[in-house]
């Protein structure tokens, strides 16, 4: 899969300097739902409507495995194969036509080393890759600088605010990103 270069920000304890290394992206596995549960706590879904049962999360990662279209990864650093966090992109119909989307998350003790900007690049190579449609949308809550932030750094060219349903029943005003796949 993709591999991206990325400038990190800083050390994290145990986990030791990232700066100047590489992320990789791999196909989301049976083994990876243990990602899925790290990243259901408050703190990680602040901005998604909070943590999902577990009913819901083993569904979520039914239809990681099965997507059609697009396709889910872990991203893990390059030089040591350890995982990071999940991205990935899918079809999402869209203002009357079908676009790809784009969501991930940075596990809490590798956020803030610009591993979500170097994820997002190297899913934008990956839906580049997949041809089909022309453009990668990404949709933060307006309230999410760092998600917002990603999308800046990794290339997005932002739209403006929307009204956006995720997860069903839960409306929040989020930011409109878009990356123009036919662009250089």
């Amino acid at each position: 899969m993709e591999t991206a270069g990325y400038g990190a920000d800083g050390t994290g304890g145990d986990m030791g300097r990232t700066e100047g290394a590489a992320l990789r992206l791999e196909p989301w596995t049976e083994d990876d739902f243990w990602l899925l549960r790290l990243h259901n706590s408050p703190e990680m879904t602040a901005h998604l409507g909070g943590p999902e049962s577990e009913e819901k999360l083993a569904s979520r990662h039914r239809r990681y495995l099965e997507l059609e279209a697009g396709r889910m990864y872990r991203a893990v650093l390059a030089d040591s194969g350890q995982a990071v966090g999940v991205i990935g992109f899918w079809e999402r119909q869209w203002r009357d036509t079908t676009v790809w989307e784009t969501g991930w998350g940075i596990s809490p003790a590798f956020q803030g080393r610009g591993l979500a900007a170097g994820a997002a690049r190297a899913v934008v190579a990956e839906a580049r890759a997949a041809g089909r449609h022309r453009y990668l949308h990404a949709y933060p809550s307006v309230d999410h600088a760092a998600s917002n932030a990603v999308c800046r750094a990794a290339g997005f060219t932002l739209l403006g605010p929307v009204d956006f349903e995720y997860p069903k029943g839960h409306w929040l005003t989020s930011n409109d990103w878009r990356f123009d796949l036919a662009s250089g």
